[in-house]
């Protein structure tokens, strides 16, 4: 038995709003919405990124991301207006950290 995917999960308050947080950070609306109040970005293979409306649970997820070029990135996102302070050193490469807007952590790693 193998794995073939992972779905990254945010939860949060307010799913409009997080839409339009996500599709400035992925460059493009969500290529789902499976069901009320779940949006899905579909990524490499058959991974991606879900956003649930679950204000209970809201700003407690993490989201770990991996970039091929994270300096071109943070530039195109400080572009997008999204705030960030810039690539930093972690974990054996760098790391961008995004808090979206209810407070989950979106990390990108790359070089």
């Amino acid at each position: 038995m193998g794995f073939t995917s992972v779905l990254a999960q945010s939860a949060v308050t307010d799913l409009d709003r997080a839409e339009r947080w996500y599709a400035t950070l992925f460059g493009r609306e969500p290529d789902a919405r499976p069901m009320e109040g779940l949006l899905e970005w579909h990524l490499a293979g058959a991974s991606g990124v879900q956003v649930w409306q679950e204000p209970g649970r809201s700003g407690s997820s993490t989201v770990v991301l991996a970039a091929d070029d994270l300096d071109a990135l943070a530039t195109a996102l400080t572009g997008a207006g999204i705030a960030h302070d810039g690539p930093q050193p972690g974990g054996g490469s760098r790391v961008l950290v995004l808090p979206d807007p209810d407070g989950n952590r979106v990390v990108l790693t790359g070089a």
